[in-house]
């Protein structure tokens, strides 16, 4: 297993739609030991393929942060299938690191999917979970949580962010 780089705003791969997993074999299992092991070392409650760079249509969560056995969720294809309630909360991304707002989402969703294994599974999630896979399959749609903010607070996220980002790059340019 190995920690993969996870990609950052405004990496192109994050803005695109991710392609259906076709094949469930080796290099995929392997994909997704790669990206469990990420998302535990970033640390992280969530992780999207796209967010490592590959276009395909596979999240890990685990909101117990690996404290829970039997918590961790692997969904090859995830669809939501139902949304209930509307919930206001403080969200963050392992793609935009540094940066939280508060974003609109459905208390409580259905999802359906396919396990690692290719058997095919619907999870009910309300709270943290429904947020996180309201969030991770945002990232397959390539979608970020920045996109569901106002137009103001987005004008500012840009600014603020890229500025950050862009002083964090020249820092590093002077280092090497």
């Amino acid at each position: 297993m190995a920690v993969l780089e996870i990609r950052k705003y405004p990496d192109e791969v994050l803005k695109k739609k991710a392609l259906p997993v076709e094949n469930i074999d080796r290099s995929l299992q392997r994909l997704i030991d790669d990206m469990i092991e990420t998302m535990y070392a970033a640390p992280g409650i969530g992780l999207a393929a796209p967010q490592v760079g590959i276009s395909k249509r596979l999240i890990v969560i685990d909101v117990s942060l690996g404290e829970e056995k039997n918590s961790l969720i692997v969904l090859i294809n995830p669809e939501i299938m139902d949304t209930e309630g509307i919930a206001d909360s403080d969200e963050g991304c392992l793609s935009v690191p540094g940066y939280n707002s508060t974003i609109k989402r459905a208390e409580k969703v259905t999802v359906k999917g396919l396990d690692r294994n290719g058997k095919p599974v619907q999870i009910e999630g309300d709270e943290m979970l429904a947020r996180a896979l309201q969030h991770e399959i945002d990232h397959l749609d390539g979608i970020l949580f920045v996109d569901r903010m106002s137009s103001i607070k987005k004008e500012f996220f840009k600014k603020k962010y890229l500025k950050k980002s862009a002083v964090c790059s020249q820092e590093s340019a002077v280092r090497r």
